[in-house]
């Protein structure tokens, strides 16, 4: 079991034309080996930061609360709970509702995608073929790029 872990902030060096914080990234994923690889992929990325992640839905829900981050990576498909109920409950919040949401499953079917969208997800992503993708906005977004440019 994961359980919920938020990291300190660490700075990224560079001279990029950046003019505000990084752009803080918090994962809920369950599968230790899928959030080391986000981890290191995501922490590599120019002007992000992985701030926390946790495993469950309760540990998402009660984290997530503490506005600790910019952006969710978020699994469906928890061992304990699920991404749809984090979802519902983020959308719900006041401090939840600025957060930009990018869905990232090995559940990609239409049905998935329209019910995450109709709860307030901003991107929804293939876990078996669209990392790149997840990447890229991701760049983008701490690029400071609007999200209405990015091709969700």
């Amino acid at each position: 079991m994961i359980s919920m872990q938020l990291v300190n902030p660490s700075s990224h060096s560079g001279s990029a034309p950046y003019t505000t914080h990084p752009l803080r990234v918090f994962l809920v994923e369950d599968s230790e080996a899928i959030l080391e690889r986000l981890t290191e992929t995501i922490s590599s990325l120019d002007h992000v930061e992985v701030v926390g992640h946790a495993g469950t839905e309760a540990e998402a829900i009660a984290a997530l609360q503490t506005g600790v981050c910019d952006a969710i990576v978020l699994d469906l498909q928890l061992k304990e709970g699920n991404g749809f109920n984090v979802l519902k409950v983020l959308r719900s919040t006041p401090a939840g509702r600025h957060l930009v949401v990018l869905v990232f499953t090995n559940h990609a079917t239409s049905q998935y995608r329209a019910r995450t969208m109709k709860l307030g997800a901003n991107y929804f992503f293939d876990k078996s073929q669209e990392h790149d993708q997840l990447y890229d906005v991701l760049e983008r977004l701490a690029a400071g790029h609007d999200d209405s440019d990015l091709g969700t």
